[in-house]
């Protein structure tokens, strides 16, 4: 891998007591597979993919503009799908988490950073190649989002290390709907 590139996301962190739990939760349901090490565990926003070093400043920059209410995040959902991957998702999506990763995609592509064009999907990986889905698994787990971070994605020994680069904070007081919706094209 390129040294003069970094593999990079945007994402929300996971709250250390709250990927602890998690974890238990996960490994008391006997999935096999490969889990996800607590230290790992985010919702993704965006993935930018490899990107060069010399970007990060321009990155930090842009997300350092966008300003988005704290919200609460609920859990409640095990998703899955293919290759055995397991996730957890909300039953019910809080209307500033799509706004906020719509908002990072809008201004990544406006500085030509080209993005996978599939809608966004809200999920927290928690098992790669799981022998198979429970049936009867109720998560429950949430806390409120007071931030969000950009992540380099690295290699390393024990398999890939997600580390933060970068954070931001949401803003207390912002009204609780997203006050930043696309603006609509310049007409040329």
């Amino acid at each position: 891998m390129p040294t003069d590139t970094l593999r990079l996301f945007f994402a929300l962190p996971c709250p250390r007591e709250q990927a602890e739990a998690i974890c238990a939760w996960r490994d008391g349901l006997g999935l096999g597979g490969k889990p996800v090490a607590a230290d790992n565990l985010h919702l993704t926003l965006t993935f930018l993919g490899q990107q060069p070093r010399a970007r990060l400043e321009e990155l930090q920059l842009l997300a350092a503009g966008i300003e988005a209410p704290p919200f609460e995040l609920r859990l409640d959902h095990l998703g899955g799908g293919r290759l055995g991957v397991l996730w957890l998702e909300p039953s019910q999506l809080p209307p500033v988490l799509p706004a906020l990763a719509g908002e990072l995609q809008q201004r990544l592509r406006a500085i030509g950073i080209a993005l996978d064009r599939r809608p966004f999907r809200a999920h927290l990986t928690l098992v790669r190649h799981a022998g198979a889905r429970p049936r009867e698994a109720h998560p429950d787990f949430a806390w409120t989002v007071e931030r969000f971070a950009l992540y380099a994605s690295e290699p390393s020994a024990r398999g890939v290390r997600y580390r933060e680069l970068s954070s931001w904070p949401l803003v207390p007081g912002l009204p609780p709907l997203p006050r930043f919706r696309a603006e609509p094209s310049p007409p040329r």
